[in-house]
């Protein structure tokens, strides 16, 4: 039989992903969860138990694809152990048919690998993310508009869903800011990887004189708070807008007050909602946002969790951007932390950013160092 497979790679790597879970804590706590759902009276308090039915169903999404993964590694060991008694035409009939398992596993595992480095505390949650236009004038704001149909597209992709909850126009052509709720597993894990500011280096449509230009835009995110509890914030600290919605029509539009406003004056954060269709339905999205915003100020300033983060994003101009779009004289997008390039411009813009999310994901996650063990410690 063939050698070309690293076995004990694949197990090395396999066994440390289950550290970083934590099997045997998820599956304790799991028969603690079963013994709880058991009971007669589970029912009684219908929150409380859907609250222990979700954690029991993210518990356990998290441990079976690993324990699958697991049970397939055996069943290779296996194969290898038969292989090895039959003759040279069947053991590279049998070979064959394990390479075609083997690719299959290995998308099967560099999925699970990525789960793994989403490890924070909120990276389950929903994402808030705002796109914001910077120096560049009128580029800038139709740079913005790209990002968000990127991001939107990408988040499509994904299968989250996405509502814009707030949006500026540009003077001339398309926005000074935006922001977007991305409903989703894992949503903030995958969309912090985006934090920062984005450069696009272009000829420019609204040059006659058709000269490049370099626009900036940043993109913020954090994680959707849902509950009041984990924000305890005083009711007078808020104070509450209402004002007319803006748009292409509809029954309350530029009608009636229908878009709330809210800000948190010991802060001076500001948020908006103007996409739902009645003033309490905007003011409760308004207000997840503004305890989402008051939540990762607090941790930011308590804990310094999230200091890479606000740290690299800097102002919105030259020498703070995480990643350039080079669209003239050559075509190429770059992510300048990871390295990570490609010179299919048109796929990133339509929402192809897998590329430049696992990668940071992996270059900042303690299971990176996963390749750096030795062999011989098996």
């Amino acid at each position: 039989m063939s050698s070309k497979f690293n076995w004990k790679l694949w197990w090395r790597n396999l066994r440390i992903c289950g550290g970083f879970f934590d099997v045997a804590s998820v599956q304790k706590r799991l028969a603690e969860l079963d013994s709880l759902m058991a009971v007669d009276t589970f029912w009684n308090n219908r929150e409380q138990a859907q609250k222990l039915i979700d954690e029991s169903n993210s518990l356990r999404k998290k441990i079976d694809p690993l324990l699958k993964a697991e049970k397939q590694v055996e069943d290779f060991h296996v194969m290898i152990e038969l292989a090895a008694g039959e003759p040279e035409a069947e053991q590279a009939k049998m070979e064959r048919e394990m390479e075609r398992e083997l690719a299959q596993f290995s998308k099967e595992l560099e999925s699970l690998e990525l789960r793994v480095f989403l490890n924070g505390p909120h990276d389950k949650n929903n994402c808030i993310l705002s796109i914001n236009a910077g120096a560049g004038g009128t580029e800038s704001c139709d740079w913005a508009n790209m990002l968000l149909r990127m991001y939107q597209r990408w988040a499509e992709s994904r299968g989250w869903q996405v509502e814009m909850t707030d949006a500026l126009a540009g003077e001339t052509a398309g926005i000074k800011s935006a922001t977007l709720l991305i409903s989703g597993e894992n949503a903030y894990g995958f969309c912090k990887a985006e934090r920062g500011v984005h450069r696009l280096v272009r000829i420019s449509p609204f040059d006659s004189n058709k000269r490049r230009h370099t626009s900036f835009a940043s993109v913020d995110a954090i994680a959707e708070i849902a509950e009041e509890a984990e924000v305890p914030i005083p009711p007078n600290e808020f104070q509450v807008d209402t004002f007319r919605s803006g748009g292409k029509g509809g029954q309350n539009v530029n009608k009636v007050e229908t878009a709330v406003r809210i800000t948190h004056m010991p802060t001076g954060l500001v948020v908006a909602s103007q996409s739902q269709r009645s003033q309490h339905q905007n003011r409760a999205t308004a207000m997840k946002l503004l305890l989402s915003r008051i939540f990762a100020q607090r941790l930011d300033a308590a804990k310094q969790d999230m200091e890479r983060f606000y740290g690299e994003k800097g102002s919105v101009s030259w020498g703070n951007q995480i990643r350039s779009y080079v669209f003239q004289p050559y075509r190429m997008v770059k992510d300048l932390r990871t390295g990570v390039e490609t010179s299919n411009v048109q796929a990133v813009m339509d929402g192809d950013l897998d590329p430049f999310v696992n990668g940071w994901l992996r270059a900042g996650c303690p299971a990176k160092r996963m390749a750096s063990v030795k062999d011989d410690e098996e």
